[in-house]
């Protein structure tokens, strides 16, 4: 039997007062609701406080799922532990560090939780709807590196978007975000700098990457799929493009 998301419950009705709070809300803000597809696993410690992480399937309304990693505080799982098969809607941020690993820097994402909900439908599945909120990011950054446009074989247009959103403490995210469309060829053109607001989900993509012995590797890339994208601080002159043509984004749902 499949529950719609609006008739599942909440429990766990304690973690208010264990719920995270940290600054710049405004410029990075997540909303998933998903099941857990991995045991939690330690990532690391910080004055005495243990992070974990795990994997979290996000269903889209193609029927396919993104596979996102989420980060999550110890305070957060006094009440409840996490198993595979939670349902769970986690409140929280996408977020990037470096990891340097054989003297090279890569970029790490994941969904850092600062409030995480049970489901109390737990061995149902999540049946997800347009109207219902159950991917969604809002991000308001900078453009940190030259937008690059270009055109799928099947004649899609994208445009690749670095964004470096502040954080506490002199920190940033550098989000990797691709738009489609119109927002693409808007993208094209918008100067190093520029402050943008970008609402859209978080995705997951496999890739293969191929070394010079000629053996190659299957790998997974998290970004930020644009479905709005506004340029901001224009003295009453915003300028706003939405992707409404359900065609146009086909390929990111």
């Amino acid at each position: 039997m499949i529950r719609t998301m609006n008739k599942l419950k909440v429990r766990n009705k304690g973690r208010e007062e264990n719920k995270l709070n940290t600054n710049y809300d405004d410029n990075n803000h997540l909303i998933l609701v998903g099941k857990v597809t991995s045991e939690k696993r330690f990532s690391h410690e910080i004055y005495g406080e243990k992070f974990y992480i795990f994997d979290l399937s996000v269903p889209r309304l193609s029927g396919n799922a993104d596979m996102i990693p989420v980060t999550i505080s110890e305070r957060l799982l006094t009440i409840q532990d996490i198993n595979i098969g939670n349902n769970l809607k986690i409140d929280g941020q996408f977020r990037s560090y470096n990891s340097y690993d054989h003297e090279k820097n890569k970029l790490i994402l994941t969904v850092f939780a600062k409030d995480v909900e049970f489901l109390e439908e737990q061995d149902e599945e999540i049946e997800i709807r347009k109207d219902q909120v159950s991917n969604e990011v809002i991000l308001d950054g900078f453009i940190c590196k030259k937008p690059i446009y270009r055109k799928t074989p099947f004649g899609r247009e994208i445009s690749d978007i670095l964004l470096a959103v502040n954080r506490a403490y002199n920190k940033s995210d550098y989000i990797p975000c691709i738009a489609w469309g119109r927002n693409a060829r808007f993208c094209e053109n918008v100067p190093v700098g520029t402050e943008v607001k970008i609402i859209g989900r978080v995705q997951s993509r496999e890739y293969e990457k191929k070394y010079e012995d000629g053996t190659a590797e299957k790998k997974i890339a998290y970004e930020v799929s644009v479905s709005s994208l506004e340029v901001a601080n224009q003295e009453g002159n915003e300028e706003e493009i939405k992707e409404n043509n359900i065609e146009e984004n086909k390929e990111a749902i």
